[in-house]
């Protein structure tokens, strides 16, 4: 991986760098007994000093990942050498349940993008459709897999529901599981996973309220699970809203994070018209 040091990590040795942007231990340890760190054209240790605008290349030795090219294309909203924001259509699935699939984002994303790794930060149900990030390097993929544990990715989604009332701001604090009583179903029970979604704002228009909400916690079906919870599931929502048509009205909306190597403010944002 190449990269040049921010001004950020000036005067900071390697090593502390990649302590500061969360690598794992395995990781460095591997790094901690490389020959073959390059700075500004020269092998040096991890431990060596660094100054703003110095060149480095970290050796690369990761397994490819292993989705099957699709031959199709996908639509990427931003790109850089080390991450990716694509965009989800509705019905199509974030990653395959066995290599032996092929229609889903990230075979189209394998081929769009020919990088020999390519691992998505987070999911969305196969119905939603919107925003996704990944990542193009395994150690980029672990600094943004910490960011997001540490909620330091900010994640925002459109849910549009059946009511021509204002939906008040809240925060719905409330444990998500599986439904053991209904297959590919979860629940609000004690016995789940933290689950934290804010609703921030509210619009009425002519058949139905436009919700802005903003993720704190991912859990699977999350949104659908708290709406339909608080008794205003999403319009399209066969699974928990009864509807007979499948056209689920949610959309990963906007993302904003700070790049973990250029550290500038990344925020991609889709055109509400287009939702």
């Amino acid at each position: 991986m190449k990269f040049t040091v921010n001004e950020r990590f000036d005067s900071m040795s390697l090593e502390d760098i990649l302590k500061a942007l969360h690598v794992p231990k395995k990781e460095m340890h591997l790094l901690r007994m490389s020959k073959d760190i390059v700075i500004n054209d020269e092998k040096k240790p991890l431990n060596s000093t660094v100054s703003s605008g110095d060149k480095v290349v970290l050796p690369d030795d990761h397994s490819p990942s292993n989705y099957k090219p699709s031959y199709r294309t996908c639509d990427i909203l931003y790109e850089d050498r080390y991450l990716a924001v694509l965009f989800k259509p509705r019905g199509v699935k974030t990653h395959p349940n066995d290599m032996h699939e092929t229609n889903t984002l990230m075979n189209h994303a394998i081929y769009t993008l020919e990088t020999p790794y390519l691992e998505p930060v987070h999911r969305l149900d196969q119905e939603t459709k919107g925003v996704l990030l990944v990542a193009k390097h395994p150690l980029v993929k672990k600094m943004l897999d910490h960011m997001l544990a540490e909620r330091e990715i900010k994640r925002t989604y459109i849910a549009r529901v059946d009511t021509k009332k204002l939906v008040e701001a809240q925060t719905v604090n409330l444990p998500i599981a599986k439904n053991p009583k209904e297959r590919n179903k979860y629940h609000v029970t004690d016995k789940g996973k933290e689950a934290i979604t804010h609703i921030l704002s509210s619009k009425v228009h002519q058949d139905y309220c436009e919700i802005e909400i903003e993720l704190e916690t991912g859990r699977t079906h999350q949104i659908r699970v708290h709406l339909e919870h608080i008794g205003l599931p999403v319009i399209g929502d066969t699974l928990y809203g009864g509807a007979t048509l499948r056209d689920l009205q949610l959309f990963s909306y906007r993302i904003e994070f700070v790049h973990p190597i250029t550290q500038k403010d990344i925020i991609v944002e889709l055109d509400r018209e287009t939702l």
